[in-house]
């Protein structure tokens, strides 16, 4: 008796770690394929799981498989982790982390701790496309959309900590082990090849589904041009700042911004130049920083502005600056690295030109002036 208890223990822990395998009746899906290395113990049931959603082949737990990215998350014996491996998904062109920690709420705590320390950084949009998703027992770290895509289908979810990561209306929101985290099947991307986020407005001209009737999906804010400084700064280089109005003031040849003559009658109540304005060579790297206590008036103004520039050719100056807006702070700058690096933080483009809509994927909310969007879309520099 003592054996076949034994015997009926073993068999219903392999049927917990191999889901499919112990589903049963007609349409059970067939045992999926062995890890192709011979791997065993937790890391390959991981491994067979994963399979049942997407590709997962050669899997190796070698710490130098060039595989590996050099700034992947974890190893093993950090965060808890007690095996690695990765294993290639080749219909989607990527690859697959695969990692077993011993005490799954150490490992999100971790990772929590990671993503604000690299907000903390500088880098305030990082953990907002994370990839980091979460098992029972184990976690897939994808290096492909498409795989994320593939892998949220099943009980695994995308792991978010950072506080302006969305998840959109219709799609599941779970409670992490850690607070300030969640979990969710939603898969954020800037390229639009992430999950269909539905809230995204889409043509407010065309009455399209999607555009809220009011507000915004979330833009940035700042206190003072200090802290829009130290917000930007992963995005804009701020390595020569002034805040001097006679310097603030220049202009360029090849940067000119947007807000001209007495900044208050912008709505502008604080300004600041970052970049070279001058000197022993020709000005270069100018970006205009905003503290604004009227965007409306602002964006009235802008709006006015950039009608006059597309009043000859419907172009757009190469050397004229966009404004980038947030809640209460904008930025001017002709620079798509810089402008590619504030969207990631969620600023988004003033765009006044008469018929301008966005492709799926691309945030389009209302602008504060009427004939006017928000938007993260330029055609000229298209994300992805």
């Amino acid at each position: 008796m003592r054996i076949q208890r034994i015997l009926a223990t073993t068999a219903a822990l392999t049927c917990l770690l191999a889901v499919a395998a112990c589903k049963g009746g007609a349409d059970a899906a067939p045992p999926p394929a062995p890890a192709s290395t011979g791997a065993e113990g937790p890391l390959a049931e991981a491994q067979r799981y994963v399979r049942q959603y997407s590709s997962c082949e050669d899997l190796s737990t070698k710490p130098g498989d060039p595989r590996l990215a050099s700034d992947d998350l974890t190893k093993v014996g950090q965060w808890s982790v007690t095996e690695r491996g990765v294993c290639s998904d080749k219909p989607a062109h990527g690859e697959i982390v695969l990692s077993v920690p011993s005490d799954m709420k150490e490992f999100q705590t971790r990772y929590k701790q990671y993503v604000m320390d690299k907000i903390a950084g500088g880098d305030g949009a990082y953990g907002l496309e994370s990839r980091v998703l979460v098992g029972k027992g184990f976690v897939a770290v994808p290096t492909s959309t498409k795989t994320a895509l593939a892998l949220v289908r099943s009980d695994l979810r995308v792991l978010t900590c950072n506080p302006t990561a969305p998840v959109p209306q219709g799609y599941k929101r779970e409670k992490a082990l850690v607070e300030g985290c969640n979990l969710s099947d939603f898969v954020g991307s800037t390229d639009g090849s992430g999950s269909p986020n539905l809230e995204t407005p889409q043509d407010p001209a065309a009455g399209k589904p999607g555009q809220p009737t009011r507000g915004s999906l979330g833009l940035p804010r700042a206190g003072s041009i200090a802290e829009l400084k130290k917000l930007v700064s992963s995005s804009v280089d701020c390595t020569h700042f002034s805040t001097d109005p006679a310097t603030v003031a220049i202009e360029s040849i090849d940067y000119a911004p947007v807000v001209t003559g007495d900044p208050l009658g912008w709505g502008v109540t604080g300004r600041g130049l970052c970049g070279e304005p001058a000197g022993a060579q020709r000005a270069h790297d100018l970006n205009w920083l905003d503290t604004v206590g009227d965007m409306k008036k602002m964006q009235t103004k802008a709006k006015a502005a950039q009608q006059a520039d597309l009043k000859d050719d419907g172009k757009l100056r190469r050397t004229a600056s966009l404004l980038l807006v947030g809640e209460n702070i904008a930025v001017e700058t002709n620079s798509p690295t810089a402008r590619f690096g504030l969207y990631q933080q969620q600023f988004l483009y003033l765009n006044c030109v008469p018929g301008f809509s966005a492709p799926s994927g691309y945030r389009l909310e209302k602008a504060q002036v009427e004939g006017c969007v928000l938007t993260n879309y330029e055609p000229e520099h298209p994300v992805g």
